[in-house]
C-alpha cells in the first residue's frame, strides 16, 4: 500500500468509529424538570437541533409531564419525535414549539426518538417523592448517594 492509501484508510476508519460514537454512545447531561406544585405539571423544554438537547430528561412518576419541543431546523430526520412505551409519535413543526403531555405511571428508562430512529433521547422516570439533587439512574450518570 502506498502512504496515500495509508492515510485514507485510516481517515475513513477515525470517521466510522466518530460516527458510531456519535449516534450509539455520546449523552450529554440529564436534566430535571421543573418542580410541579400539588396537582401541578412537570415541564422541560427541548430544543432539536441534529439532538435533542437536553437529550437526558429526569420526570417523577405519578405526575403529569409537559414536553416542549423547540424544533429550530428542517432536517427530515426530526420531523417527528417517537416515545414508543407511552404511544406518542408526534410531528414536530420546524421553527414552530410543540407540547407533548402524559403521565409516567411507573419509574424507568423510557427512550425517545425521531421518526428514522437516528435521534434519540431517554425520559428517566424516577418514584415518586424520590427527587434527589442531580440523581438519575441512568448508566451514562452517577446516581447521588
Amino acid at each position: 500500500m502506498t502512504p496515500t492509501q495509508i492515510a485514507v484508510t485510516a481517515l475513513g476508519a477515525v470517521v466510522i468509529v466518530w460516527v458510531l460514537w456519535y449516534f450509539l454512545f455520546s449523552r450529554g447531561t440529564a436534566v430535571a424538570a421543573a418542580p410541579a406544585g400539588v396537582g401541578g405539571v412537570q415541564e422541560v423544554r427541548v430544543t432539536v437541533k441534529g439532538g435533542y438537547t437536553p437529550d437526558t430528561i429526569v420526570v417523577q412518576a405519578g405526575q403529569p409531564v409537559r414536553l416542549q419541543f423547540y424544533r429550530d431546523e428542517t432536517a427530515d430526520c426530526s420531523e417527528r419525535v417517537v416515545f414508543e412505551e407511552f404511544g406518542i409519535d408526534q410531528p414536530l413543526p420546524a421553527f414552530q414549539t410543540t407540547a407533548i403531555e402524559f403521565t409516567p405511571d411507573k419509574p424507568g428508562e423510557y427512550p425517545f426518538r425521531c421518526g428514522m430512529n437516528m435521534l434519540k433521547g431517554l425520559l428517566v422516570v424516577e418514584p415518586a417523592g424520590d427527587r434527589r439533587a442531580a440523581s438519575s439512574p441512568h448508566k451514562f450518570h452517577g446516581a447521588a448517594a
